[in-house]
């Protein structure tokens, strides 16, 4: 059986985190586990609220889970807390193996810290030697501790990113960028040579939708797991997530949310 897992936080209106992460993996064919790091009181235009799990409990879940469905690949989505950094660490520690997805979610669209600040280091430990990380352009300015006005300068950090903490790949959103939402597909082989592809993407009319950022490294995540290589995997995952934006619903507030099921 293809498992894929999901370390995440909670989003009760199922457009993000583990429940968004769910229906995409169902989507894709592919069992899905979920370990929740946080819950949340949020609507899908504003977080009011994350409550942690507690670390201890979220260390025995994932050695627990992990032992149990021995996932063919893993997403991590918002981890929120430094405790909660170290803990998933140290429950992959044993499984280098498997591959993982990093989306390194730092904040809500609404401005709300994810991630506390003092975690960053060890989220940058986290990703040492991971499969791909998925940082949007502020996330990687953040990563990497400089400003990246232009598109070359986004192509170098991503390009000694990858080298730093030995990634197999990096892809670069676009989103915030002027122009055409393109993202950025760095990757790194066996033998540490480093190439670089800009995938390009229409920019969709419309209001933001929720939850793209998790549905994406979630499909990526799923092709993963059905042993498709990394740019497969990433060229699949877009034009899925391009479809779910196209399909998007308006909730009752007025948040869009993606058409996963």
């Amino acid at each position: 059986m293809q498992s894929a897992l999901s370390i995440a936080g909670s989003d009760p209106t199922g457009g993000a985190g583990l429940q968004a992460d769910l229906q995409v993996f169902h989507r894709f064919g592919v069992h899905g586990g979920a370990v929740p790091t946080a819950l949340t009181i949020q609507d899908g235009v504003r977080v009011a609220k994350v409550l942690p799990v507690f670390p201890s409990s979220l260390l025995d879940m994932l050695r627990v889970t992990l032992d149990a469905i021995r996932p063919s690949a893993i997403k991590i989505g918002m981890l929120g807390t430094d405790d909660a950094v170290r803990n998933t660490t140290l429950a992959l520690a044993p499984f280098p193996e498997i591959p993982v997805v990093i989306d390194p979610v730092l904040l809500a669209s609404d401005g709300s810290a994810l991630l506390e600040r003092r975690a960053y280091p060890a989220l940058r430990d986290l990703a040492f030697r991971k499969t791909l990380l998925t940082p949007n352009w502020p996330e990687m300015e953040t990563l990497v501790r400089d400003a990246l006005p232009r598109r070359r300068d986004g192509e170098a950090a991503a390009r000694q990113l990858a080298e730093e903490l030995q990634l197999s790949g990096i892809l670069l959103k676009g989103g915030h960028l002027d122009g055409d939402a393109d993202d950025l597909l760095v990757l790194r082989d066996a033998e540490g040579v480093i190439t670089c592809e800009w995938l390009s993407g229409e920019r969709l009319a419309g209001a933001p939708v929720h939850g793209t950022g998790c549905a994406l490294s979630a499909a990526i995540t799923a092709g993963l797991a059905q042993g498709r290589p990394i740019r497969d995997a990433v060229v699949s995952a877009r034009a899925f997530v391009r479809e779910a934006i196209v399909g998007a619903s308006t909730l009752a507030n007025g948040a869009r949310i993606l058409a996963l099921s």
